[in-house]
């Protein structure tokens, strides 16, 4: 489970779209897993547990009062120089899809990054979500219009470049599960 961390941590920023939130979900995840391990790894689709999990997870964060963000004026940390180019560079590149799928509602962005992350069919994404597959089609096709119209008024320039796809950094994945 290790090794597939970092892509349940990508997962997890398009989710809630925060790398902090992000780390944090994906530690909530493993934690939530590893009383049953033997049972999942029996099972064999641990992925699909996993984006189960995952997203039973952000549900339940955004439900929680506690769990809400809370601003403070002074910020006791101190930045680390190198590290925030690099963030500069991800934001400046993410920033708009982070931006369309925060927008969207927590069902229609869970099943959009399950889609286009996991590569994952109708059916496989109303199994990890325990909906029905009508429901996963409606989610996909309002959240995929809701993203395109936000992208096109945001005046995302990736989005005016040659991509036909409403969603150019959210391609999806294939791996060789064997």
């Amino acid at each position: 489970m290790i090794v597939r961390s970092s892509t349940l941590r990508r997962k997890a920023f398009f989710l809630c779209g925060d790398w902090s939130s992000a780390d944090d979900l994906v530690q909530d995840v493993l934690v939530a897993m590893y009383p049953r391990w033997s049972r999942i790894v029996r099972g064999g689709n641990v992925d699909a547990y996993a984006n189960r999990v995952l997203v039973g997870k952000v549900v339940d964060a955004r439900r929680r009062p506690w769990r809400r963000e809370r601003f403070f004026s002074n910020v006791p940390d101190l930045v680390d120089v190198t590290s925030e180019r690099a963030i500069a560079a991800v934001d400046e590149r993410d920033g708009p899809l982070v931006s369309a799928l925060a927008a969207l509602p927590a069902g229609q962005r869970a099943v959009l990054v399950l889609r286009f992350t996991d590569d994952l069919t109708v059916e496989g994404i109303a199994d990890v979500m325990g909906i029905p597959a009508g429901t996963v089609k409606s989610r996909l096709s309002r959240g995929t219009e809701a993203l395109r119209a936000h992208l096109d008024a945001s005046g995302d320039p990736a989005r005016r470049s040659a991509h036909p796809d409403p969603t150019p950094t959210l391609s999806p994945v294939t791996e060789d599960r064997s």
